[in-house]
């Protein structure tokens, strides 16, 4: 993290604790739904901000107002004092290479590219020649401990490097802001500590500011400060929050936070229960409740049980057919103006759009 490339002069280093990125009044609908009710949200330079919420609450709604994804029906947002949602398509898709930088939850890395071409995409659809790109692409790799994987495609990448390629590929230009969308979600406990230890350091190193959308109070711990949205409005402050002034302490890998099922609670380790008795907090006993003895035949299982029972236990029951998998298939060019097909990094300001 040391050897992290350097913001280019006069970039988004410089006018530490301005106001960067504001959202005054914003207001989305779907229909009679309404995602965001008057939303107001200051982002200051080099801040990490984190958004949370239940689902449905309009915290992907509002990143996507304030990254210029979609236009709010009510409202302005500012980038820099200029006003960028009465923009056009084409010039907030380049504002999106530009100025601002997107981790998503599961990459969204072009299968077709190594490493190092995916890294240095935007600076190529900006206008950057290949070499340069790449060259400038390459320089991220070492410090964020992905020397010699440059040509390595996104499938023969683990979850946590390619976070790492998503991560370099959102700073490359020298983004004012970074939005990060459940920049976790994808992965294991550790990793997801790796990774938001490598967002979060990159970041404030690049002197950009963060953006982060997460259900996770231990992703928003690593944070400045966090707000939560509740039913399209913002509630200050939010649980968990840090404080904007309170030093943000890191969680330790292992730590899922005191409302995690990793929690093993007051009795400690495990501790075996009683046969066919509810087993004490924390422990895995064989108990009634969370077990997994044989349900009778052709009867409803009980809670937790993989029984031959009726739906709901893991038996012969009727299964519910599978959802259509949300696919991320080509369509029309939308993601940047450049004919680029829509299976990209942006690809999700259409197929992607939700009120959650």
């Amino acid at each position: 993290m040391n050897n992290l490339p350097a913001a280019p002069a006069g970039g988004a280093t410089s006018g530490a604790g301005e106001a960067v990125l504001v959202g005054t009044g914003l207001v989305k609908r779907f229909g009679p739904a309404v995602a965001l009710a008057g939303v107001d949200l200051t982002v200051h330079r080099g801040e990490t901000v984190a958004i949370m919420g239940p689902s449905g609450s309009g915290k992907s709604t509002l990143l996507h107002c304030l990254a210029g994804i979609m236009k709010p029906d009510a409202g302005e947002v500012r980038l820099l004092g200029g006003r960028i949602d009465a923009l056009g398509e084409r010039r907030r898709s380049a504002l999106r290479r530009s100025r601002f930088g997107f981790v998503f939850q599961f990459g969204q890395l072009l299968p077709e590219l190594p490493a190092v071409e995916n890294v240095a995409l935007p600076l190529m659809l900006g206008g950057t020649p290949r070499r340069a790109a790449v060259n400038a692409a390459r320089t991220w790799f070492a410090p964020l401990g992905l020397g010699g994987m440059e040509h390595r495609r996104p499938g023969e990448l683990s979850g946590g490097q390619a976070q790492r390629v998503a991560i370099a590929r959102a700073l490359v230009t020298a983004p004012a802001v970074v939005f990060a969308d459940e920049p976790t979600g994808a992965l294991d406990q550790a990793t997801g500590h790796e990774t938001m230890n490598l967002l979060v350091e990159a970041t404030r190193h690049n002197g950009a500011s963060l953006v982060v959308v997460t259900h996770d109070p231990t992703v928003a711990r690593w944070c400045d400060r966090t707000v939560e949205v509740r039913d399209g409005r913002l509630v200050h402050p939010a649980p968990h929050s840090a404080g904007p002034s309170t030093p943000t302490t890191p969680p330790t890998p292992h730590d899922a936070g005191p409302s995690s099922p990793y929690d093993a609670g007051p009795s400690g380790p495990y501790v075996p229960g009683a046969p066919g008795s509810a087993p004490a907090p924390g422990s895995y006993g064989a108990g009634a409740s969370g077990s997994y003895g044989p349900g009778a035949p052709g009867s409803a299982a009980a809670p937790g049980s993989y029984g031959t029972g009726t739906p709901g236990a893991y038996g012969a029951g009727a299964s519910a057919p599978a959802a259509a998998p949300r696919s991320y298939g080509a369509g029309a060019p939308v993601s940047y103006g450049t004919g680029v097909p829509r299976s990209g990094w942006d690809a999700f300001q259409v197929r992607h759009v939700e009120s959650a």
